[in-house]
């Protein structure tokens, strides 16, 4: 049992990439759909699709690599952690790399990115960060 799941899905997601693997499986969970759903919206993975297992479904998230096989996700960094929270107000949304990254919110209108928190104005606990 992880304490921290977040934290566990995107080091399976850097793992894979640095072993250059097609597809990684991740523990299912709402939180985990919402997050592949945003990185499948930015462009960060291919696709990804809820495979039916026992005792719990799994994420089964294809990874995108460029042309030259290089990742297309640069770094993957957890910022609010089960520990820490990190929670920042609407107009503290932060930008990532100058707008070329995202950050990943949950508010209280769902999960979502910086740029679409900015658009709601609505603040929130930082998730992650993506470039």
């Amino acid at each position: 049992m992880t304490t921290d799941p977040i934290a566990d899905m995107l080091t399976r997601i850097r793992n894979g990439l640095r072993a250059r693997q097609d597809q990684i499986l991740v523990p299912a969970s709402q939180m985990k759909l919402e997050l592949a759903r945003i990185l499948k919206n930015e462009g960060y993975i291919q696709k990804y699709t809820v495979v039916e297992e026992k005792p719990q479904a799994k994420i089964r998230i294809n990874l995108k690599y460029s042309s030259e096989r290089a990742p297309v996700i640069s770094q993957l960094k957890r910022i609010s952690t089960p520990a820490r929270r990190i929670y920042v107000g609407r107009e503290e949304v932060p930008r990532v790399k100058g707008g070329l990254g995202i950050a990943i919110l949950t508010t209280s209108r769902g999960i979502m990115t910086d740029r679409e928190a900015r658009r709601q104005r609505v603040g929130g606990e930082i998730i992650c960060t993506i470039w």
